[in-house]
C-alpha cells in the first residue's frame, strides 16, 4: 500500500516521541522571554505555581494526545474508505489471505498432473470466469495439473462465478479465492507448487464499464498484470505465461481483416487501452528478465456458461422476458458486425498456445538468453451482423424478439471486427470450426437448462447495457 500522507506527518510510535516533543515545547514556551534572569521563588506561592504549571502541562498533554487520536481516528476512516478489491487501485487491496496446512493441501492436490508424459502445471487465473473455467477442465481433463484463481468480483451475477466454481471442483479444481494483485498470495502459491505455466485470465472485462468505474481497469488488467509478472520473474525456474489480451487494441484501425502486425496505437476505450498497455508492459519483461510470454486476442468469445453482459446472453435473456432489445447501428444506419467466436475454439487455442510455449530464460529475475515473445489471434474469420446474431436466436428460442433499432452511443465500442488468424494457423494450428449457428444452438440449451425460460434475477448489474 502507498504510503499515507496523513501518517507520513507521524513518527513511528506516536504518543512517545512526538507528543512529548510537543508538550515539552509549550512548557517551555511558558517560561519568561529572558531566560538569563533569575526566577524569584516565593514559598507563599510555591504551591500554587506547582499546581498552575501541572495544570497547564497536563492540558498540553491532553491535548496533545487528543490531537494525535483524532489525526489517527482520520486516518483509518480515510484508509477504510479507499476502494477495496475490483472497485480498488493496485495494491489498495486489504490483505485476507490466510496459508494453512488445509489450504496447501488442497493446492497441491490440484496442482498435481494425472498423466507422466509431458504433464503441464498451470495456474489459472480468473478462473471461475467464463474462459476460465472451460480452460480449466480442458487441461484438468487431459491430465494437467490445475490450481485457480479468482476474486468472485460482483462485475455481474456472483453465483454465476460460484456455479462455475462448483463445476470446476466436481472435476479436481481447486480455485484459490484471492485477487491477483496479492502478492504474499502468488508467492505462497508458487511456494507450494511449482507452476510449469501461467494461464492468465483474470481481468475487468467490458468495454462500456469503464466510463462508470475506470479504475477497476487500472487495478485489474494493469497493476495486476504487473504483480503476475514481477512473482513470475523472481521465481525459479520461471514459468512460461499465455496472458489474454483482446481484439480491442485494434481500436479505430480501418484495415481489415486484422492481423497482429497491424497498428494498434489508437484505442477506442480504455479497456482497449489497458490491454495495450498490458502488451507493451509484457515486451518490457520478456525483455529485460527472459520471462516467455504468448499474448492471445480474443474476438468475441461466446457459448455455455459466459459472460451476461455480452450481447448475445442479454438478449436471450430479454427476448425470453418479452422485453425490447436495444440493436446499434453505425454510420450511415450500417449494421454492426463481429467475428464471433464458440468457446471450444477458443479453449484450443488456448491450450495450444501452453503447449507450444518455450521456457522462459531467466532466473530468480536474471535473464540468461533471449525469450520467446508472442501475440495472436483468436477469432472465427467470418464476422456476422447483429441483427443476424438476433434471427438465430429467434430460431432456438422460438420467440419474437421486439427489435429496437437505435445509433451506436460514444462509449467505446467499434463497428466492425474480423480477424485474420493465419498466424495462430501457422504456429498453433489453430482451426475454429465452429459456426454462429452451431453454437447459439448450444449455448440456449445450456441457458434454459441452467436459467428456465421466465428468469427474473439481474444477471448484469449495468443499466441495461451490453458488450458486443
Amino acid at each position: 500500500m502507498p504510503p499515507s500522507t496523513v501518517q507520513d506527518d507521524f513518527p513511528s510510535t506516536p504518543g512517545k516521541v512526538g507528543s512529548t516533543l510537543h508538550c515539552r515545547r509549550n512548557s517551555i514556551d511558558s517560561l519568561p522571554e529572558d531566560p538569563v534572569q533569575p526566577v524569584k521563588m516565593d514559598k507563599g506561592n510555591y504551591f500554587g505555581r506547582v499546581t498552575s504549571r501541572w495544570h497547564s502541562s497536563a492540558l498540553a498533554k491532553l491535548l496533545c494526545i487528543t490531537s494525535i487520536l483524532l489525526a489517527l481516528t482520520v486516518s483509518v476512516f480515510l484508509w477504510m474508505s479507499l476502494p477495496r478489491g475490483s472497485q480498488g487501485y493496485g495494491s489498495l487491496k486489504v490483505q485476507v489471505f490466510q496459508r494453512n496446512h488445509e489450504w496447501e493441501r488442497k493446492v497441491i492436490h490440484s496442482g498435481s498432473p494425472n498423466r507422466n508424459d509431458n504433464a503441464l502445471t498451470v495456474l489459472v487465473t480468473g478462473a471461475a470466469g467464463f474462459v476460465g473455467t472451460h480452460v480449466s477442465l480442458a487441461l484438468k481433463k487431459r491430465g494437467d495439473g490445475v490450481v485457480g484463481l479468482d476474486n468472485f468480483n460482483s462485475y455481474y451475477e456472483v453465483s454465476l462465478k460460484r456455479a462455475r466454481q462448483e463445476l470446476l471442483n466436481k472435476h479436481g479444481v481447486f480455485v484459490v479465492e484471492g485477487d491477483i494483485n496479492d502478492k504474499f498470495l502468488i508467492e505462497s502459491l508458487f511456494d507450494v507448487v511449482q507452476f510449469t505455466h501461467v494461464m492468465h485470465l483474470a481481468a475487468q472485462a467490458g468495454v462500456r464499464y469503464a466510463m462508470q468505474n475506470p479504475q477497476s481497469y487500472i487495478h485489474s488488467n494493469i497493476a495486476g498484470l504487473v504483480n503476475i509478472f514481477e512473482v513470475c520473474k523472481a521465481t525459479n525456474p520461471q514459468p512460461a505465461i499465455v496472458w489474454a489480451s483482446s481484439s480491442s487494441v485494434y481500436g479505430l484501425n480501418t484495415k481489415v481483416p486484422f492481423s497482429e502486425a497491424d497498428r494498434t496505437d489508437q484505442p477506442a476505450s480504455l479497456y482497449a487501452a489497458t490491454k495495450k498497455a498490458g502488451e507493451e508492459i509484457a515486451h518490457t519483461y520478456n525483455h529485460i528478465y527472459g520471462l516467455s510470454i504468448t499474448g492471445l486476442r480474443f474476438f468475441t468469445v461466446y457459448g455455455p456458461w459466459g459472460r451476461p453482459d455480452m450481447a448475445y446472453f442479454s438478449f436471450t435473456r430479454d427476448i425470453l422476458k418479452g422485453k425490447p432489445i436495444s440493436i446499434y447501428s453505425g454510420a450511415g444506419g450500417k449494421d454492426l458486425a463481429r467475428d464471433f467466436t464458440y468457446i471450444d475454439d477458443i479453449v484450443k487455442g488456448c491450450v495450444a498456445s501452453l503447449d507450444t510455449a518455450e521456457k522462459s530464460t531467466g532466473s530468480g529475475g536474471k535473464k540468461s538468453g533471449p525469450a520467446m515473445l508472442r501475440v495472436f489471434n483468436l477469432g472465427n474469420t467470418s464476422p456476422v451482423t447483429v441483427p443476424t446474431l438476433v434471427d438465430i436466436l429467434e430460431k432456438y428460442l422460438k420467440v419474437k424478439a421486439k427489435r429496437e433499432t437505435i445509433k451506436m452511443p460514444r462509449n467505446g465500442d467499434v463497428p466492425f471486427t474480423h480477424a485474420n488468424i493465419s498466424s495462430a494457423e501457422l504456429q498453433l494450428h489453430y482451426k475454429p470450426v465452429t459456426n454462429l449457428d452451431t453454437g447459439l444452438k448450444k449455448f440456449v440449451k445450456w441457458y434454459l437448462s441452467y436459467y428456465g425460460d421466465s428468469s427474473n434475477r439481474k444477471l448484469w448489474p449495468g443499466n441495461n447495457e451490453q458488450t458486443l
